[in-house]
């Protein structure tokens, strides 16, 4: 009996904390993947119009979820680098409603980035000016509809009012543009870039140089 009263007394054993599923958003507007005490922190720079950027995202975010976040042990912060009108576009929308969807957002115009990127070698004159003149959100609307963007959010359950919002919102604007000017200070000059607990690795830009830094930081 006593030792049925003493089983019955012990504490459950705690559930395994699910650090995939942990997203956190920093004063600057970035987003962070995973715990958010880890001891290594890495941060991405990166451009949706970098077709390096897409490679990375498609050979690395695996590996990193499971071989790296999962444990507790790293976690991953995304900062953009904005190059141009069509990357602030896309930027709006991966960061367009709650932090939770920021990661699936992201992971989505990344690994499809050969498919909207498509039309820009057909565009005609009048549609480019269009992404370059007028206020921000209607310079927005013109690359979302140009691009079939839109469609890609209605896959996520954005309907067009909803991401209407997001694409005229200019505070989310200016931080994209903090966080541009965030990385040129830090010396980011080209995307990707990592940095490891505030220390910027130079000559790294793949997963490949990448992995070794994170195993021997761990």
């Amino acid at each position: 009996m006593a030792a049925l009263s003493a089983a019955a007394t012990k504490p459950a054993p705690k559930a395994a904390v699910n650090w995939n599923a942990a997203v956190a958003v920093t004063p600057a507007g970035s987003h962070v993947l995973g715990n958010p005490g880890a001891g290594v922190k890495l941060a991405e720079y990166v451009s949706y119009t970098c077709p390096h950027c897409a490679h990375f995202e498609i050979e690395a975010s695996g590996p990193l979820k499971l071989a790296y976040v999962r444990s507790g042990k790293v976690s991953v912060e995304v900062r953009h680098l904005v190059r141009d009108p069509v990357d602030l576009t896309v930027a709006m929308l991966s960061n367009c409603g709650p932090k939770d969807r920021f990661f699936v957002n992201h992971g989505m115009f990344m690994r499809a980035q050969g498919t909207w990127m498509k039309p820009l070698l057909t565009a005609s004159a009048a549609q480019r000016s269009r992404w370059t003149t007028g206020d921000l959100a209607a310079r927005n609307r013109a690359i979302a509809a140009d691009l079939k963007l839109y469609d890609m959010m209605a896959t996520r359950g954005y309907d067009r009012p909803a991401v209407d919002r997001c694409l005229a919102d200019g505070a989310m604007a200016q931080r994209l543009a903090q966080q541009t000017q965030d990385a040129q200070n830090a010396g980011v000059s080209g995307t990707p870039s990592f940095a490891i607990n505030g220390a910027l690795l130079a000559g790294t830009h793949e997963w490949t140089t990448l992995r070794p830094q994170l195993d021997a930081a761990l």
